[in-house]
């Protein structure tokens, strides 16, 4: 997606909220009809900011101050913390405790980024070196489990629920990071194998946003449920968009190496796709990525040409059009506030990444 589109707002003549995308993934910002609702929403992003660097920086060690706030000094979209403050926007947004939950989850998100550099060996996050590849594993893995560590102290003080909130999610998201080394199972499906890890991973973390946003507000159970629902197929569109521009965005729109999932064999549901074609057309690109790891700088090269007119691009596409369909879909029980609108925007945000 290019600098200053703006999204189509689920195609309604009287949509009201407007979802701006920064070049590089720097942000999301919003403008929305109801002035107040705007106002909380980015009074709230801005409070996220602040509280995120005092977090971030509470050690005496300015080496571990430095490890520790590297990534979220880079920037980033912030997805995480805007789902809550909209979820919230479902039940009393001017609640105690809204905008930290927020801040608990952008941490949860950012440790798991630590993580995950580690595992793919990743050389760049946001446009800057990883932390992996500037200080090394064992001290880039030591710095996610210390944002874990704040986000849990962080979740006790919002009280019980909160903190089963905060738990559940940190054991989804290990377990799904251990599910993807482990890799599927003797006879499991490897493309049923990739969306259990995705649901562990990049779904848990925007479903329990929404949930911890509606918590926090006061909600109702039903309105929360849909939120769930919502987030359920947002968030494996998301990750499907997220594989797909590893492939076909350079590292100055996606702000991270081109490819670098390829290289690092990371089984992206593309790459399970081209592994399974065993059609003439898909012979080539079968044989470059069946084996694991594209390390040869020729053969990543024709990889990566070969995946942009793929059958294998154009199935996970689909399957990222009918997830947006799903999350749009359990929109609809919602009360119609300018909150909806966003959230059905940031679908078309998902889908104009990769158009």
């Amino acid at each position: 997606m290019t600098s200053d589109t703006i999204s189509p707002l689920g195609r309604r003549a009287d949509a009201e909220a407007v979802v701006h995308r920064l070049r590089g993934g720097r942000g999301l910002r919003f403008r929305l009809a109801d002035r107040s609702a705007e106002k909380r929403v980015s009074a709230g992003l801005a409070a996220v900011e602040q509280e995120l660097r005092h977090t971030v920086t509470q050690v005496a060690d300015p080496r571990i101050t430095e490890l520790a706030g590297h990534v979220a000094a880079a920037g980033g979209k912030r997805l995480r913390p805007v789902l809550v403050l909209l979820a919230a926007e479902f039940g009393r947004p001017q609640r105690e405790g809204v905008t930290r939950a927020a801040v608990v989850m952008e941490l949860i998100h950012i440790a798991s980024l630590y993580h995950d550099d580690v595992m793919d060996a990743a050389a760049s996050r946001r446009g800057v070196p990883s932390a992996n590849a500037r200080w090394g594993n064992r001290q880039a893995v030591r710095g996610g489990d210390l944002l874990l560590a704040r986000a849990a102290r962080l979740a006790a003080g919002l009280g019980s629920q909160a903190v089963h909130h905060h738990s559940r999610v940190a054991v989804r998201l290990v377990e799904g990071q251990l599910r993807e080394l482990m890799g599927p199972a003797p006879g499991e499906d490897p493309v049923e194998h990739y969306f259990e890890v995705i649901a562990g991973k990049t779904v848990a973390l925007l479903t329990t946003s929404l949930s911890i946003g509606a918590l926090q507000a006061g909600a109702s159970e039903a309105d929360t449920e849909a939120l769930i629902a919502y987030g359920t197929g947002l968030g494996a569109a998301f990750q499907i968009a997220d594989d797909l521009i590893d492939l076909l965005s350079p590292a100055e729109d996606s702000g991270k190496e081109q490819g670098a999932d390829l290289r690092a064999g990371v089984p992206s549901l593309p790459v399970l796709f081209a592994r399974g074609d065993h059609s003439a057309q898909g012979a080539e690109l079968r044989a470059l990525v069946e084996a694991g790891p594209v390390t040869d700088p020729r053969a990543h090269r024709r990889a990566l040409d070969l995946f942009r007119g793929s059958a294998a691009v154009a199935r996970s596409r689909a399957l990222m059009r009918d997830r947006v369909a799903a999350a749009r879909t359990a929109l609809e029980s919602l009360p119609a506030i300018p909150a909806r609108t966003a959230l059905d925007a940031l679908c078309d945000v998902v889908l104009d990444q990769t158009a």
